[in-house]
C-alpha cells in the first residue's frame, strides 16, 4: 500500500546524458562491441600505473559484518518490549483498582457502559458545518468529516486526538470558516468513520495515507494542517513524508514520536505521565476498564477540576461519549497505541515545515521540556512556539481565544 508513496524514486541511470568525448584519449568505440586497443603509453612512470577495478564485497561478508548490529537491535527491542509489558501489568493493576472503586462508589451506573441510542443535539449544530463522508482511494475506507466555508480560501484540515473526535474543533470551525475551507475529520476508528478491527490497520503508514487521501479527495494539492495530541503525532510524520502537501502546520500539545521516544528515555517523569500508554498495549482489558461504571474513567478525563476541560457542558461531554459507547467504539482508538512501540528506536528526523507550536503550561500529560526538544530538531526560523500560561492539555477547547490569536497572526501572510 505504501509502495513508492513515502520515498521519491531516483532517476534511472540510463537517463544521464552521454559523456563528452575526450580528445586526449584517442578515437571512441562507435559500435556495440568491445572497445578497441588502448593508445600507446607516453613516457611517464605514473601513466603506467593500472588502477584495479573495485570488486563488490561478497554477500556473506556483508551479512557477517552486519550481524552484530542486527543482533544488538533485536536484543534492544526485546528488552524494551519486556519492560513495556511489565509496565502494562503494573498499569493494569492500578487502573483496575480505579475502575472497581468507581463501580463500588456508583453502583447504580452498573458494571458496563450504557450505550447511547441517539446523538446529542450539539453534534448536529448546523453552525459547525455540513456532515459528509469521503471514500479513501488507498484503503477504500469511508471517513466522516464536517466541512464549512468551502470556497472561502485554502483548506484547513483538523486532526483530533484521544479520546476525542471532530467535535473537539468546534470553536475553530466557527472561527476560521470565513477565510478558509475548514474540515474536521473523524480519523479511522473514531465516530461514524470506518473502524477496522485488526491492530495492523492502525499503523502510522496507513494513517498517513488516510490524511493524504483526504487532502487529495477534497480536491486540494496542499493544506494548513492543524492537529492536537494523537493528531499531532500524525501531522509531524505527515510533514516529513509528504512535505509538498503541507503549506503550514499548527500543532497543539503533541510531539513527534521520535522526539517523544528520545525524551522519555532521559526523563522518567514523562513515562509516569504517559502510564496509560502501557495499559493500552494489552488486549480487551483497556476497553473493559474504560467502560466500567458508565465510562467513569473517560468522564474524569474530560471533567476533572484540575486536568479536564473547563466549562464543559453535559451535552458536550455526551458528544464524546456517544461514539465510544457504541459496540466496539473504543477498540479502534486504542489500537493506535498498540502500534506505538512497533518501531523502536526511531531515527531523529529534521523538521522544516513552517510550524506554530502551542503548549499548555499545566499540561498534565506532556512535560514542557518537550517543546525545547522539538525545537532542537527544527531548521532555524521555521518554528514559532508558545507556552500558554494557565492552560492544560486541551487548549483548542479550554483556551480557544488565545489559540485563535496566535493562529491569525501566524497565517496572516497567506490571507494577504
Amino acid at each position: 500500500m505504501c509502495g513508492g508513496s513515502l520515498c521519491p524514486s531516483g532517476s534511472p541511470a540510463s537517463s544521464a546524458g552521454p559523456a563528452a568525448p575526450d580528445s586526449t584519449v584517442g578515437s571512441q568505440n562507435k559500435g556495440g562491441g568491445p572497445p578497441g586497443p588502448a593508445p600507446p603509453a607516453q613516457s611517464s612512470v605514473q601513466d603506467s600505473v593500472v588502477v584495479p577495478e573495485r570488486e563488490d564485497m561478497p554477500e556473506f561478508v556483508v551479512t557477517a559484518l552486519l550481524a552484530p548490529s542486527r543482533l544488538s537491535l533485536k536484543l534492544l527491542r526485546a528488552l524494551v518490549m519486556s519492560l513495556v509489558y511489565l509496565a502494562a501489568l503494573v498499569a493494569a493493576v492500578v487502573y483496575s483498582c480505579i475502575a472497581l472503586t468507581n463501580v463500588l462508589c456508583h453502583p447504580r451506573r452498573g458494571c458496563r457502559g450504557r450505550q447511547r441510542l441517539s446523538a446529542p443535539d450539539c453534534l448536529r449544530d448546523p453552525t459547525l458545518g455540513q456532515h459528509c463522508f469521503l471514500t479513501l482511494r488507498s484503503s477504500g475506507l469511508r471517513l466522516h468529516y464536517v466541512s464549512a466555508g468551502r470556497g472561502n480560501g485554502p483548506l484547513m484540515l483538523f486532526l483530533h486526538g484521544f479520546p476525542e473526535n471532530w467535535f473537539s474543533w468546534r470553536h475553530q470551525l466557527r472561527e476560521f470558516q470565513s477565510c478558509f475551507h475548514v474540515v474536521a475529520v473523524d480519523l479511522r476508528g473514531y465516530g461514524p468513520s470506518d473502524a477496522p478491527k485488526d491492530v495492523d490497520c492502525y499503523t502510522i503508514d496507513l494513517l498517513l495515507a488516510d490524511i493524504k487521501d483526504v487532502i487529495l479527495g477534497l480536491g486540494y494539492s496542499k493544506c494548513i494542517l492543524v492537529s492536537h495530541d494523537w493528531g499531532a503525532v500524525l501531522a509531524w510524520n505527515f510533514s516529513i513524508y509528504f512535505p509538498s502537501l503541507v503549506e503550514r502546520m499548527v500543532v497543539v500539545s503533541g510531539p513527534p514520536m521520535s522526539v517523544f521516544q528520545e525524551y522519555s528515555t532521559r526523563h522518567i517523569g514523562q513515562l509516569f505521565r504517559s502510564n496509560y500508554m502501557f495499559l493500552f498495549q494489552l488486549p480487551w482489558l483497556p476497553e473493559t476498564l474504560l467502560s466500567l461504571s458508565d465510562f467513569q474513567i473517560l468522564k474524569a478525563v474530560f471533567t476533572d477540576r484540575k486536568t479536564g476541560i473547563p466549562r464543559l457542558t453535559p451535552c458536550e461531554l455526551e458528544a464524546f461519549l456517544y461514539h465510544f459507547s457504541q459496540p466496539g467504539g473504543l477498540t479502534g482508538p486504542i489500537n493506535y497505541y498498540r502500534n506505538v512501540f512497533r518501531n523502536f528506536p526511531l531515527e531523529p528526523q529534521e523538521l522544516s515545515t513552517p510550524t506554530l507550536l502551542l503548549w499548555g503550561e499545566k499540561d498534565h500529560t506532556l512535560q514542557q521540556g518537550l517543546v525545547g526538544a522539538i525545537g532542537s530538531r527544527f531548521v532555524p526560523g521555521r518554528l514559532e512556539s508558545h507556552i500558554l500560561p494557565g492552560s492544560g492539555h486541551w487548549i483548542p477547547q479550554s483556551h480557544p481565544q488565545e489559540m485563535h490569536q496566535y493562529m491569525w497572526a501566524f497565517l496572516q501572510d497567506l490571507l494577504d
